[in-house]
């Protein structure tokens, strides 16, 4: 014992003694030995560069957009090299760079100054921002290197032709050969083989020696320019970008765009950020897609990093899609961009022939429950007369089978009796199932009138697919919703009921294309319910074949509902400019400025009190949200607060102190971070606020 005690003292002694000396003296580099470091420290008060001493034996590999591990805070954090300079501004001595983790520049400058505009923008910190951004290292990936792309040459002229069908198209494709930067908003006319004209307009950029980006909503979309791309311009000239390639293949495909391997990228939002060389366009495809706002903070969505990378790399930019947001209406309004657009006889032309059922006296008279039959007479005739020429779509808003149950005798909704929670059925064999706790109710009665009998108002798309079956039992039905998702059809007869974003593509064209529930789909209380519910109509009707090729739409609805006889002039850019219209009269966005802060009500009215706002800014609410796992944000009791009553507040401004809202915003954040306070969850102009 006396051993231990007298080695466990000796040790102390040492250790005393290496502290008193200090840390050993780093030999510095020879040349700009201070590197300006972002710390991967999602605090807002802390959301600046660091200045660090680079050792001389890592001055090659601490290169501005490295990675390297630095002391923060009394541990090891990573973060990005973002300059080397002579000297720091600092006071007093610097701590050394602990490592440097790789010496490829991963962290471009353009990417550097983009993460700090969105985090400005949205209110957040550039290390969230800068997750997004850049991937996970892969260190075997990184070791390989990227094969270049081959030479080739690009017809412009065939690349022009491709648009010469729209007002402005052909002058926009020529002006991106010729190294311009136009910025417009594209109306697709219906049928329009977008994949096609998206991967032109990128190969005439390529033609002027630049890059191009190209967003997407989802997988399927990604394959269909990716093969579009591959048929105008062949092998090895683009990468595809999105989330879920895997940790390898997305690092592979990011070097290659980093070290300007290629230029070209396609992908989901997870390409916004890509580090394209010499970026030349960027084009977003179906910008009111939901799959475009990211679910991670700060929430930026993919159409505002677009047109941020546009204004600062001064590039072209185009917004494109069947239907048109108010936010792509506002980009003309404002003159920042320019409209092509089809004529109306070419939309004739190339679109369906498109009804409304129960829109005339004389289809009443024929059938008098055209207008309240989920699926009336005509619509079953359309149905049958398109199953002779080809396919057909049925688009249900709802996934599943019976998503709603009532009493059938006197309709209050079925309610379960162990936690009241509302009964669904999901398949037609198994008894009524409660939603929230999942409980069964074999035995179910109604509370009101006692009866025992359940009908169900809102029906999913396997049980719409089950009626149709039974009604057309000579041809096959499929559906695509959910996780089961068709790409495409075969262009001879069949049926396919599918949920609004899971219509797959069918060779040809549908020859029918049947929109039922149009009414579920704007009971939504939404603030996008019209402009959306249009957006998805759209997008299917878009898929019927030619009138002259026998394509029919028919829309089973309300005839005098505004937004369904925008379905049937295939009248976007009227809608928007609308929508448009009632959201400035409402002070909404694009408009105004909004922000959200969501949490517990003292967290949400401490945070209120250390704002400090224009004297143009309105606070709304707070009112009761329902909670919702994971949407509390990062930090100190994180955990705990989603589970807890929260409320919400919304913080509107004019459009013009948008910038200082933001500021303010994270002013708030800084000092609740620097204190520890709880934390609240905040965002700017969120897609919805239903």
């Amino acid at each position: 014992m006396p051993e231990v005690a007298r080695a466990r003292a000796r040790k102390a002694r040492e250790s005393a003694a290496k502290k008193a000396a200090g840390p050993k003296p780093v030999d510095p580099a020879g040349e700009n030995p201070v590197a300006r470091v972002l710390v991967d420290v999602p605090l807002a008060h802390l959301d600046r560069p660091f200045d660090y001493l680079v050792p001389q034996k890592m001055a090659s590999d601490a290169v501005p957009g490295a990675r390297v591990k630095v002391r923060f805070a009394g541990q090891d954090v990573d973060g990005f090299v973002l300059e080397r300079v002579e000297e720091s501004s600092h006071e007093g001595r610097l701590a050394p760079l602990r490592r440097a983790v790789s010496p490829e520049p991963v962290l471009s400058p353009a990417i550097a100054h983009l993460s700090a505009s969105v985090a400005a923008r949205y209110a957040g910190t550039r290390s969230d921002v800068l997750r997004l951004a850049v991937p996970t290292r892969h260190a075997t990936v990184e070791k390989e290197p990227s094969t270049r792309a081959p030479r080739t040459s690009v017809d412009v002229g065939a690349a022009a032709a491709a648009w010469a069908r729209y007002t402005g198209g052909e002058a926009f494709v020529r002006h991106l050969a010729d190294g311009g930067e136009p910025r417009s908003v594209w109306a697709a006319a219906p049928s329009e083989d977008w994949p096609a004209a998206l991967a032109r307009a990128a190969a005439a950029t390529y033609a002027s020696g630049r890059g191009a980006l190209l967003c997407v909503p989802d997988h399927r979309d990604v394959a269909r320019v990716d093969a579009a791309l591959t048929a105008v311009l062949g092998e090895g000239h683009h990468v595809v970008l999105t989330a879920d390639l895997g940790p390898a293949q997305r690092y592979r495909s990011f070097l290659a765009l980093s070290r300007g391997a290629v230029r070209i990228v396609v992908g989901t939002r997870a390409a916004a950020f890509a580090p394209v060389h010499d970026l030349g366009l960027v084009a977003l495809w179906d910008d009111g897609d939901d799959l475009y706002a990211d679910q991670h903070a700060p929430y930026p969505h993919t159409r505002e990093v677009l047109l941020l990378r546009a204004h600062e790399e001064s590039c072209a930019a185009l917004v494109g899609g069947f239907a048109r947001t108010v936010e792509a209406e506002y980009l003309l309004r404002t003159g920042w961009a320019q409209e092509i657009a089809a004529p109306r006889d070419v939309v004739r032309r190339s679109g369906a022939q498109v009804a409304v059922t129960g829109a005339t006296d004389h289809e009443l008279s024929r059938d008098p429950f055209a207008r309240t039959a989920r699926l009336p007479k005509v619509a079953f005739d359309a149905i049958r007369a398109g199953l002779e020429r080809g396919p057909v779509l049925l688009q249900t808003p709802r996934h599943g089978y019976a998503t709603s149950l009532a009493c059938e005798r006197c309709r209050t909704p079925a309610r379960c009796t162990a936690c009241t929670g509302p009964l669904t059925v999901t398949a037609a064999h198994r008894p009524p199932t409660c939603r929230w706790c999942g409980h069964e109710e074999r035995a179910w009665a109604c509370r009101e009138c006692g009866g025992r009998g359940l009908r169900a108002p809102v029906l999913g798309d396997r049980r719409t697919a089950e009626e149709i079956g039974r009604a057309f039992p000579s041809v096959g039905v499929r559906t695509s919703s959910g996780d089961r998702v068709l790409a495409t059809v075969p262009g001879r007869a069949g049926i396919v009921v599918a949920t609004p974003g899971a219509e797959p593509v069918a060779e040809g064209g549908y020859a029918c294309v049947v929109l039922l529930d149009t009414w579920l789909m704007l009971a939504r209380p939404d603030l996008r319910t019209t402009e959306e519910s249009l957006r998805r109509w759209l997008n299917a009707a878009a898929l019927a074949r030619p009138a002259d090729d026998g394509g029919r739409v028919v829309v089973v609805g309300e005839s005098a509902e505004p937004v369904l006889q925008a379905v049937v002039r295939w009248d976007p850019a009227g809608f928007a400019q609308r929508e448009l219209a009632d959201r400035q009269s409402a002070h909404l966005p694009p408009a105004s400025r909004l922000a959200t802060l969501t949490g517990t009500s003292a967290v949400v009215s401490s945070a209120l009190g250390m704002l400090t706002l224009p004297e143009a800014a309105e606070v709304l609410g707070p009112v009761p949200v329902e909670p919702r796992a994971g949407e509390a944000r990062g930090g100190a009791g994180a955990a705990g607060a989603a589970d807890k009553p929260q409320v919400r507040a919304v913080v509107r401004v004019p459009r013009a102190l948008g910038a200082e809202l933001s500021r303010a915003l994270v002013q708030m954040q800084g000092v609740r971070d620097a204190r520890k306070m709880d934390p609240v969850r905040v965002q700017v102009d969120p897609i919805g606020l239903g």
